[in-house]
C-alpha cells in the first residue's frame, strides 16, 4: 500500500487507515485479529480508535493484539480523548486534567507506553483553546505521544487551534466526514487544513455504507441500517440526492469493472489534501473489498463527473466575490 506524509509532519503512514469504532462490540475479538491482519499484510500501517468507542472496549481489544500477533512497531497507532465522559472532575472534556486522565486511560488499555497520534475528538466549548495546547505539548514533550491532530472541528476552530499549537506540538491531521455524500468540509476546513499543512483523514469515506450501494433496493438485514442502535446514522444519508450520486459511482463502477465501494473509496483518497480514509469494516470480506481500492485510479472523466453530481452549493464569501 502506498505511504503519504501526514501533513507537514515526518509521519508516514499508508494511504488507508482501518477504523475500529466496532471492535468490542459487534466485531468481536477473533473477527478484529482478522482484521488487523489483512490490513497489516496488505501493507496498511494506520490503525484509528478512540477511548470512547465500546466504552472503551476497542482500544482493549486492539491492545490485546498488538505485540504476539501484529508487532507494536508496525503500526502507526492512532486513538482520541475528549469525548469520552464518566463520573469525577476529569472525566472528559478538553481541559488538562481529563486529557491527561484520558491519556493515561489509552496508553493503559491499549497496552504501550506512547501513541503515535492523539486526537482532540471535538472542540470543547468551555475550556479555553491554550490550556487545551499546551496539554498537547506537555504530551509530546514527555514522552507519550508523537503526533496530534484533531477531529469533527469546524474551518475556523481548525484555523485557530493550527495558528496558536506550538512547534513542540503542531497540529498535523484533522479527522472529519468526507465523502461523495457529505461534501461540506470542502467549503472551510480543506482549505484551512490546506493552508495549515494538515492531513486529511475522512470517516465515513463511504457514506456510512450508503455508497457500496447495499441500499439501493432496501435494507439488508445484517446491514448497519438494520441495527437499531446504527439506523438514524445510516439513515442520514439516504435521500432523494444521495441515490443520484449512488446511481453515479454504480454507473462507474460497471464502466470500470469494478466495485461501487471501491469507486467511492478511491474518489475521496485522491482529494486534494486527503492523507488516508478511515475504513470500517463489518468483517474481514468487506475489508478485503475496500483494499481493492488500492488498485484503482479513476480516469480524469470519471472523476469530473462524480465531481459535478456531487457538488455542493458554495456561497459568499468562500466562492469569492
Amino acid at each position: 500500500m502506498e505511504k503519504r506524509q501526514l501533513g507537514r509532519s515526518g509521519l508516514r503512514v499508508s494511504r488507508m487507515a482501518l477504523g475500529t469504532m466496532t471492535w468490542g462490540g459487534d466485531t468481536d475479538s477473533e473477527e478484529a485479529a482478522s482484521q488487523l491482519v489483512a490490513f497489516v499484510d496488505a501493507g496498511g500501517t494506520l490503525v484509528d480508535t478512540a477511548d470512547i468507542y465500546g466504552e472503551g472496549e476497542s482500544e482493549r481489544v486492539l491492545g490485546a493484539l498488538l505485540g504476539d500477533l501484529v508487532p507494536r512497531d508496525d503500526i502507526v497507532l492512532a486513538t482520541k480523548a475528549v469525548a469520552r465522559r464518566a463520573d469525577g472532575p476529569f472525566g472528559g472534556g478538553a481541559s488538562r486534567g481529563a486529557l491527561l486522565s484520558a491519556l493515561d486511560g489509552s496508553l493503559r488499555r491499549l497496552g504501550t507506553d506512547h501513541i503515535d497520534l492523539w486526537q482532540l475528538h471535538a472542540w470543547d466549548t468551555t475550556v479555553p483553546v491554550d490550556e487545551t495546547l499546551a496539554t498537547l505539548e506537555y504530551a509530546v514533550t514527555s514522552g507519550k505521544v508523537r503526533y496530534v491532530g484533531v477531529s469533527n472541528y469546524s474551518g475556523w476552530q481548525l484555523a485557530t487551534a493550527a495558528a496558536r499549537s506550538s512547534a513542540v506540538a503542531p497540529l498535523v491531521s484533522t479527522q472529519v466526514e468526507y465523502s461523495l455524500l457529505e461534501r461540506g468540509v470542502d467549503r472551510e476546513v480543506v482549505p484551512a487544513a490546506e493552508h495549515h499543512g494538515i492531513g486529511l483523514l475522512p470517516w465515513a469515506p463511504l457514506g456510512r455504507g450508503v455508497l457500496t450501494g447495499k441500499y439501493r433496493s432496501g435494507t439488508p438485514a445484517d446491514s448497519r441500517g438494520a441495527s437499531s442502535v446504527f439506523a438514524g446514522y445510516v439513515e442520514h444519508h439516504r435521500t432523494d440526492r444521495a441515490a443520484r450520486i449512488v446511481q453515479a459511482v454504480a454507473t462507474a463502477a460497471d464502466g470500470l469493472g469494478t466495485s461501487p465501494l471501491a469507486v467511492a473509496l478511491a474518489w475521496v483518497r485522491d482529494r486534494p489534501g486527503v492523507v488516508a480514509p478511515v475504513v470500517g469494516a463489518r468483517d474481514t470480506g468487506q475489508l478485503t473489498g475496500s483494499l481493492t481500492a488500492e488498485e484503482i485510479t479513476l480516469p480524469p472523466a470519471i472523476r469530473s463527473a462524480l465531481d459535478d453530481v456531487s457538488a455542493i452549493e458554495v456561497g459568499y464569501p468562500e466562492r469569492g466575490l
